[in-house]
């Protein structure tokens, strides 16, 4: 029987461009001064038409910082990404916005290219800890960027924070919240700061130089977030994330769920007929070879279990072992039964009916739960 090939219905497209670079941030990214932007932007259009898409229900535009190109380059692009789209299926279509460079013009270029969802790169409220970070913009500027995206008709408003950061203290956290509660948006992303190779803040660290918050601090920063935006109506639908009913993101539940979706620019990753690619980086790379993918795995079973259930158990609901076992031609409860039964033990997963899913306790030390489904080779 012919295997039926089913094209992904999400793309992510990576914009490696950023005004300034944060001392957290290990992304594919450059400072934009004296980059070929716009040779950058062609190759990704070419690299987006050989798929010949024309069908999406979700578009994520994402960097770097897309909002760091012109007017003139961030219409151009938009353009050229939804020319051969048809809207009406495209049901969310998001860009990252940094507050410092999202100016009216650009606003306008969103809206006129049918945008629905724009993310604030927010982090943090606190002005000296903005300029801790790295970043380019201050507190001011979210509420105006917020005002301006209303007025302009956009209601799927989503800003990420970031806490655990150097010198930030419980009573700074509780100043984000006070923020984010005061603009009433429909959606937040919240992330504890995480070290990564190759950046500022690690280079910091290994010199003794950077005074981040004691674990447990950062677990009650953690509880304390959780507490408050389920207060204010926000289901905690995945580890970091945090939604009003209908606002959830629908890109990030793609990947989630583990479903398959492109990926272009570069550095981008995608995932499509079984097949996990990296694109070329860095962007030299990418515009000199004609092929983007410069990294390509076909993924066992086995890979493709474990990734199930660890982008599955991020999400609130967690998986469901029925579904799984039917997807896999695999009986769940043979295989991971008595890990399930350990961690449940453990008190940080519980089961209900068929469904399983992390506490709280689970969700903070997530990294030992899914370390956990990672069965050794026969």
């Amino acid at each position: 029987m012919k295997k039926v090939s089913y094209k992904p219905s999400s793309a992510y497209v990576h914009i490696p461009f950023c005004t300034q670079i944060c001392y957290y941030c290990d992304f594919a990214k450059v400072y934009i001064k004296n980059q070929p932007v716009d040779a950058y932007i062609t190759a990704l259009l070419e690299e987006v038409a050989t798929e010949k898409i024309s069908e999406l229900q979700t578009l994520y535009i994402g960097g770097g910082t897309p909002t760091a190109l012109t007017a003139d380059q961030l219409d151009r692009l938009l353009a050229g990404l939804t020319q051969n789209l048809d809207l009406t299926t495209l049901q969310e279509f998001t860009v990252e916005a940094n507050p410092g460079d999202l100016s009216d013009d650009k606003i306008a270029v969103l809206k006129k290219n049918h945008v629905n969802r724009v993310s604030l790169g927010v982090q943090t409220f606190n002005d000296k800890l903005l300029n801790k970070i790295g970043r380019s913009h201050n507190s001011q500027d979210v509420f105006d960027n917020v005002a301006k995206l209303r007025a302009a008709g956009f209601d799927n408003i989503t800003i990420d924070l970031i806490y655990a950061l150097p010198g930030q203290t419980m009573a700074d956290v509780k100043k984000d919240i006070e923020n984010i509660l005061s603009l009433n948006l429909p959606h937040v992303a919240l992330y504890s700061l995480i070290l990564e190779n190759h950046t500022i803040f690690m280079n910091k660290m290994r010199r003794g130089r950077l005074d981040l918050p004691s674990e447990d601090t950062d677990f009650e920063m953690y509880n304390y977030i959780i507490d408050s935006l389920q207060a204010a109506g926000y289901a905690h639908y995945e580890i970091s994330n945090f939604g009003k009913t209908g606002y959830e993101s629908a890109h990030n539940l793609m990947y989630w769920d583990n479903a398959e979706y492109y990926g272009f620019g570069a550095g981008a990753s995608g995932y499509v007929d079984g097949v996990r690619y990296k694109n070329h980086v860095p962007i030299h790379h990418y515009l000199q070879h004609t092929d983007k993918q410069a990294v390509k795995e076909k993924l066992t079973q086995k890979e493709q279990m474990e990734e199930e259930l660890f982008l599955g158990l991020r999400k609130k609901s967690g998986v469901n072992t029925q579904h799984f076992s039917e997807k896999f031609y695999q009986d769940f409860d043979s295989i991971y039964g008595q890990i399930v039964a350990n961690l449940i033990e453990k008190q940080l997963l519980e089961k209900s009916g068929d469904q399983i899913f992390m506490t709280r306790q689970g969700l903070m030390l997530g990294n030992d739960v899914f370390e956990a489904f990672i069965l050794d080779d026969d």
